[in-house]
């Protein structure tokens, strides 16, 4: 079978290549560049951009290029705070065309996908180039501490098997803790990791705390709050960031403004909760112990995550130090049938955070669409699961797998690489460029099917890798992904890390992610370049990470497949191979792409 011919078309994306780096200000002109193949029929460029909601047309110029490609350019004036625009090809006899974030439409379209030029700071330059590595305390590693256990824990050895079903679930206590984790910190720094991601660390009768029964105090069962002091103090001297967990929408049910609230009508705290006179209320999801916020209060609000001696602030300040927080169901927080304050309370402690400590992080956590809350505003990004895991997952996915990965009662879809990037690009499409490019994107965590599971093979994995160490946005590792650890679902894949026993590490998997990771470290178009897509079959998907100074060619292949074909003036010299066995093979007619896999080639075009 002759491999395919790609054939690149017009592209715009919201990287410095085209609009620059700067956060711009209200009234500001931005210079917007589009790049169009030579000799492809457009014969003008224009900008339609969104002023007061009404599209306005403005004349792009061309102002550069060279025999395979021509540059355009026009200022687009920020009038408002989310300024939206798309791209308008004129191709004379043919009619026009428009370019937005998804690709080139030959139709009239929403404006649901066109890129977006917003006044709103992106968040700290750090996580741009970070690597997080997401950590469960009681799975990771013990100190050796000895410990009084309380009576809702169902004590475990460190080599038992996990019970990821039944009542005892959330209450088998493995006795990992923060000094276990500070003393494992040479083991991130050699995969490549760049920051610690803990899920909570607050008092709460589980092993997984999200029922917190305190926000004023790290659980005594981790070492307490001069362990989480020594942990933040440990990673900073180590060049590591250290990023928190934080549960906005509810408390657990023993939680002192709970007990409070039940005392009568006229208890304060009796505000911060979805409660009647008669002491009914609103729980997350039905669940009893989880009593859900009403975030209408603003005593909750200043107790929660004022500028003040909040919870939110509060650890941000030394000694604890964290450099941000991720929020859990962020999605639900300040939401409640007709009540819906969530857009609201993110700005709240996207505020805070700007006062408190401006270099922090702010992720919301959104397993499902998370397009119309995130205009930069509130949280600076998402874990990806809807834009990155989910493609991922439905297209790398075992024929053995057949349980869905997230609670659907269906099993994950196998899809094509068209589909997979189809999804992919829209969900990257409908939020800001900036946005977009602080996402945590992930292959697995502690709620979910561990990848090696749902890959099922260690070269599978390798193709996962190659998409989570490139893609566009901040990779995230769940902790034992990087030595095959494996896990039917989100419970039995939080499985302690067998430290005293290295023959169990799959040590092709951790070589694989130490290199890419390396790979991802030595090249900025990786972490702060365009994105172009140029291969998209069923069995292989690839596309361009460019900056001024550089360009990455990235494919990956579920499987054997066909090839492609490439434009020559991709390449003016020479395709430098970073990883992967396969060389790209380079002549007159243009840039050739073997067909192999499974696996992963990431090549830099000189």
């Amino acid at each position: 079978m002759p491999p395919i011919a790609a054939r690149l078309g017009p592209h715009h994306d919201g990287s410095s290549l085209y609009v620059g780096d700067s956060t711009p200000r209200l009234g500001d002109r931005v210079p917007v560049r589009v790049r169009v193949p030579s000799g492809s029929g457009v014969d003008a460029v224009r900008i339609r951009a969104i002023r007061d909601a009404e599209p306005t047309l403005v004349q792009a110029k061309r102002d550069g290029g060279d025999d395979h490609e021509d540059w355009f350019t026009a200022d687009v004036e920020v009038h408002n705070p989310d300024t939206r625009y798309r791209i308008q090809l004129d191709r004379g006899l043919q009619g026009y065309s428009w370019l937005n974030g998804t690709g080139e439409h030959y139709r009239d379209i929403p404006d649901a996908h066109d890129f977006r030029l917003t006044t709103h700071d992106p968040g700290p330059d750090w996580a741009r180039d970070a690597v997080v590595y997401q950590v469960f305390p009681d799975r990771f590693a013990r100190s050796g501490a000895s410990r009084e256990l309380p009576g809702w824990a169902v004590p475990a050895e460190w080599d038992d098997a996990v019970i990821h079903q039944g009542s005892q679930t959330p209450l088998q206590f493995f006795g990992g803790d923060l000094d276990g984790i500070r003393n494992k910190l040479s083991h991130l720094k050699s995969v490549g990791v760049t920051a610690l991601y803990l899920t909570p660390i607050f008092p709460g009768g589980s092993n997984h705390r999200y029922n917190a029964s305190s926000f004023a105090e790290v659980d005594p069962l981790l070492g307490g709050d001069a362990a989480l002091a020594r942990l933040a103090r440990a990673c900073h001297e180590s060049g590591l960031h250290i990023v928190g967990d934080l549960t906005t929408n509810h408390s657990g049910d023993d939680h002192p403004w709970f007990e409070l609230a039940k005392q009568g009508p006229d208890a304060l705290e009796r505000s911060f909760y979805y409660m009647d006179k008669n002491g009914d209320y609103i729980s997350w999801l039905g669940v009893p112990s989880l009593p859900k916020f009403d975030l209408a209060s603003q005593e909750l609000r200043d107790r929660m995550f004022g500028t003040g001696d909040s919870v939110v602030s509060r650890w941000l300040r030394p000694p604890f130090d964290l450099d941000g927080w991720r929020i859990d169901v962020a999605n639900m927080t300040g939401r409640q049938g007709e009540y819906d304050h969530g857009r609201e309370v993110a700005r709240l402690i996207r505020r805070t955070l700007d006062e408190v400590r401006p270099d922090s992080v702010l992720i919301a956590e959104y397993t499902s669409d998370f397009t119309a809350d995130l205009d930069g505003a509130g949280w600076q990004g998402s874990m990806n699961y809807a834009g990155f895991a989910g493609p991922v997952w439905s297209w790398l996915q075992s024929a053995a797998h057949e349980k869905s990965v997230q609670g659907n009662p269906n099993r994950t879809a196998r899809r094509s690489g068209q589909s997979t990037v189809a999804t992919m690009r829209e969900f990257a499409a409908a939020v800001p460029w900036k946005v977009a490019a602080r996402h945590w994107n992930l292959a697995s965590s502690h709620d979910t099917a561990r990848i090696r599971t749902i890959a099922g093979t260690p070269e599978m994995v390798r193709v996962a890798a190659g998409l989570l160490f490139t893609y566009l946005g901040t990779p995230m590792v769940f902790a034992g992904d990087e030595i095959g650890l494996e896990g039917t679902n989100g419970e039995d894949s939080r499985r302690t890390m067998p430290w005293d026993r290295p023959e169990d590490w799959d040590q092709e998997t951790l070589a694989v992610y130490r290199d890419l990771i390396a790979v991802r470290h030595a090249h900025p178009a990786l972490r702060r370049g365009g994105l172009r897509w140029v291969v998209q079959t069923d069995d292989a998907i690839g596309y361009l990470r460019e900056t001024a100074d550089e360009r990455i060619l990235v494919v990956v292949a579920r499987s054997r497949w066909q090839g492609a074909l490439l434009p020559g003036g991709l390449v003016y010299q020479s395709a430098e191979t970073l990883y992967g066995e396969v060389s790209l093979v380079v002549d007159g007619s243009g840039v050739l792409i073997p067909g192999e896999g499974p696996g992963v080639g990431i090549w830099r075009l000189t």
